[in-house]
C-alpha cells in the first residue's frame, strides 16, 4: 500500500480519477468513463469535467439506498476505467456494498475506488469500538484505491486528506512529469506545485496527539450517539429514515409534509442540518459536539416538537431557504440552476462597493 497527502477530499478523488484515466489511455481507452452511484460525491463529476471523462451515474436501490449492483454491471462498457463506492456516502450515510462491486471490478479488470472521505476516520476504528462492518478496504480483493479526509473525523486542520493505492503502480499514473521544460525537470505528485507544509505537519501532530486510543474513544461516542438519534427518530411516525445508516449520518424524509419545513423549524431552534435533493431530505451529521451531555436528547426533543407543530397544518408550503431549495430541484432545465450558481460564485468574488444614493437638498434639512 502507498499513499499521498492532498489538500482535501476533492483533490484526493481527482487524483484517483486522473490516475485511472491515464491507466485507461495506456490500455487503449480513448473515451474514459467513470461508473459511480448517483450518491457519490460531486468531486467525481468535477474530475470528469476537468479530465475529459464521462461519468455514468448508477441508480440506488430505493429501499437500502445502496448502489444497485445489477445496474452498475449493466453500466460497464469497454470505456469504463474505474468503478466507485462510498463508505459512507454523504447524502444518506449509507455504506455501498464494496464486496459485491469489487467482484465486478475483478471480473472486468477495472480499478475500484472506495471514497471514505466523510467517514474514513470512523469506519477504520469501528471494529475496535465494538461495531462490526462489512469489509471495505484493501482486505477486499479488487479495491485499488481509497480516499479519506484527515480534516473531518481525523480532527486535523482543514485542507488535508489522503489518497491510498493498493499498489504503487497505480500511484505512478497520478504523477505529472514535464521532462523537457527549460526550467529543469518538473515533477509533481498532486495538482498543486507549491503546497503548504504547515498543514501537513499540523495534520501529523494532530494524529500523534489523538493516537489510536483517542480515535477509538471518539468513534465509540459518535456511533453510540448517531444510533441513539436514529432509534429515537424512528419512533416519530410522520417521518422516516433513509436506509440503514451505519456510521455518523442520519437522513430524514417525510411522505406527509414538506421536509424542508422541518429544516426551517430546526434552524430556528439553533440546529444546522444539511438540505438534500432528489429526493427531498435533510440529514444530521453527528460529531463529537453532539455527544456531549443532553445534546442528542435535546435534538430529538426539538425535532419531535417541530414535527408536532408542522402537523397542525401538514399541507402548508415551505418558506425561506427551504422554499428556495425546493424550487431549485424542481427546475427541469438544470442549466438554469448552473447559471444561477455561477452568479452566486461571481458575487463572492465581487470587489464592487454597494452604491449609496445621495440626497442633495437646498437649505437645511429641517426645512424639508
Amino acid at each position: 500500500m502507498v499513499t499521498k497527502v492532498t489538500s482535501g477530499g476533492t483533490e484526493s478523488i481527482l487524483m484517483a480519477c486522473k490516475a485511472y484515466r491515464d491507466l485507461g489511455a495506456e490500455r487503449g481507452v480513448k473515451y474514459p468513463e467513470i461508473v459511480a452511484p448517483i450518491s457519490a460525491h460531486a468531486a467525481f463529476d468535477k474530475a470528469a469535467q476537468y479530465f475529459g471523462m464521462k461519468i455514468v451515474h448508477v441508480e440506488l436501490d430505493k429501499r437500502s439506498m445502496q448502489v444497485d449492483v445489477k445496474a452498475m454491471k449493466k453500466a460497464i462498457s469497454r470505456n469504463t476505467v474505474m468503478l466507485v463506492c462510498s463508505v459512507p456516502q454523504f447524502p444518506h450515510g449509507i455504506m455501498d456494498p464494496v464486496e459485491q462491486v469489487a467482484k465486478l471490478a475483478l471480473d472486468y479488470d477495472i480499478p475500484l475506488h472506495v471514497d471514505a472521505c466523510l467517514g474514513g476516520f470512523l469506519i477504520v476504528f469501528m471494529e475496535k469500538a465494538g461495531y462490526s462492518l462489512p469489509p471495505f478496504d484493501f482486505r477486499v480483493k479488487g479495491v485499488t484505491s481509497i480516499s479519506a479526509d484527515t480534516h473531518k473525523y481525523g480532527y486535523a486542520p482543514k485542507g488535508s486528506s489522503v489518497v491510498l493505492y493498493s499498489n504503487k503502480k497505480y500511484r505512478h499514473y497520478q504523477f505529472f512529469v514535464a521532462p523537457d521544460w527549460q526550467g529543469g525537470i518538473y515533477a509533481s505528485p498532486t495538482i498543486a506545485g507549491s503546497r503548504p507544509g504547515g498543514i501537513i505537519a499540523a495534520c501529523w501532530a494532530t494524529m500523534m496527539y489523538m493516537g489510536e486510543d483517542g480515535y477509538i474513544k471518539a468513534t465509540k461516542k459518535i456511533i453510540d450517539t448517531a444510533r441513539h438519534i436514529e432509534a429515537q427518530l424512528r419512533k416519530i411516525k410522520e417521518i422516516f429514515i433513509f436506509g440503514k445508516p451505519e456510521v455518523s449520518v442520519v437522513a430524514i424524509g417525510s411522505q406527509i409534509f414538506d421536509i424542508f419545513r422541518l429544516s426551517n423549524a430546526m434552524t430556528s431552534k439553533g440546529w444546522n442540518l444539511n438540505t438534500l435533493q432528489f429526493p427531498s431530505s435533510i440529514h444530521i451529521c453527528v460529531t463529537l459536539l453532539h455527544t456531549k451531555d443532553r445534546v442528542a436528547d435535546q435534538f430529538v426533543e426539538d425535532l419531535r416538537e417541530s414535527v408536532a407543530e408542522i402537523m397542525k397544518n401538514p399541507d402548508e408550503k415551505t418558506t425561506g431557504r427551504g422554499a428556495i431549495y425546493g424550487m431549485a430541484q424542481s427546475i427541469p432545465d438544470r442549466t438554469l440552476v448552473t447559471e444561477i450558481s455561477h452568479g452566486f460564485l461571481d458575487c463572492l468574488y465581487s470587489t464592487e462597493l454597494p452604491k449609496v444614493e445621495k440626497n442633495y437638498m437646498n437649505g437645511a434639512s429641517s426645512q424639508h
